[in-house]
């Protein structure tokens, strides 16, 4: 494969719009949304509404947490959970098949329930309680605040994606309520001098449900392949902005008129790098079908009817085996 062009190439959209009382600046982030979605699946936003002081504070907990003793780390080790929350240590993914496993550790927390719940009492796919470090007195706080702003705007970002699909803007209400997400954290150490042959810090891959929002520190490495091309074009750090991009759910349900695009992360600058990906993946109990708007006449779906909660457990299957 090439190596990453040297001038980035996603859409940067203002999605201020998208909170406005007037439909026609709705409907105007829509249009950028729709352009996007289909040329690529990956944008960057501005005026999120994300405080820039949660996000400091979220960053600042996440650098500890790596910096953590071993021992500290793995006494909240992902394999002593029922529902995937928690560390997970270096190598313990791998995410683009048959390569080496991802040069990465990170930290899942999901939507907290208790063991009584009766989504966990029914085994429910990831459903439970997360687990949280000892050592830590604020990051419980600061992870729960983010993870509530980080659901609330990608609602938003449905409610955009609805207006760009031709849709009423609340069609995916019912995805959106009760809906299941993880926030990930992720430490990449620098990629080594002399490599695993096809080893990366995240292998080539799409992502599982609707919306990712990917906040980034400057050490940049983030790789978008392009559509119909082996180029992998750099999505580098901007700052006051998310990235985002579209699951492989979006990709069902629009027929893949709206693209779940591969990417990857190199980290070449030869220094830690950090970054907090929020995964919304909906509700559990919505079936994923061909949406009206994105057929052609006489055309069929390419996809058959599948829940939420199927889809993501045969993806977590695939790359944890």
């Amino acid at each position: 494969m090439t190596e990453a062009l040297s001038t980035p190439s996603l859409p940067l959209i203002d999605i201020a719009g998208l909170r406005s009382s007037d439909p026609a600046a709705r409907q105007a982030v829509a249009r950028e949304l729709r352009s996007a979605c289909e040329r690529c699946g990956f944008f960057y936003i501005h005026n999120h509404g994300i405080d820039a002081g949660l996000i400091a504070r979220v960053r600042a907990e996440a650098e500890q947490f790596f910096a953590l003793p071993s021992a500290s780390k793995l006494a909240v080790d992902k394999a002593l959970s029922a529902c995937n929350r928690g560390y997970e240590p270096l190598r313990g993914q791998t995410l683009e098949a048959g390569s080496p496993p991802d040069l990465k550790e990170g930290f899942y927390i999901g939507i907290d329930l208790p063991e009584d719940h009766p989504s966990v009492l029914a085994g429910r796919f990831n459903q439970g309680p997360n687990q949280w470090p000892a050592d830590l007195p604020d990051f419980r706080d600061t992870m729960n605040a983010y993870f509530a702003a980080a659901y609330e705007l990608s609602a938003l970002l449905m409610r955009g994606l609805a207006l760009s699909l031709e849709l009423p803007e609340d069609h995916f209400a019912p995805f959106v309520t009760d809906a299941s997400a993880t926030l990930r954290l992720l430490h990449y150490p620098p990629q080594p001098p002399q490599p695993a042959p096809g080893e990366k810090g995240c292998g080539a891959h799409t992502d599982f449900g609707a919306v990712t929002l990917l906040l980034q520190d400057d050490a940049g490495g983030l790789q978008v392949q392009a559509i119909d091309s082996d180029e992998w074009i750099d999505a580098p750090p901007v700052e006051g902005t998310y990235v985002v991009n579209l699951g492989d759910l979006i990709a069902r349900w629009t027929n893949d008129r709206y693209h779940s695009n591969l990417h990857r992360v190199i980290n070449r600058s030869g220094r830690e790098r950090y970054s907090v990906p929020f995964f919304f993946t909906g509700n559990l109990d919505l079936q994923v079908e061909c949406l009206p708007t994105c057929l052609a006449p006489g055309e069929a779906p390419k996809y058959l009817p599948v829940s939420v909660e199927q889809h993501l457990a045969e993806c977590y299957r695939r790359t944890y085996g």
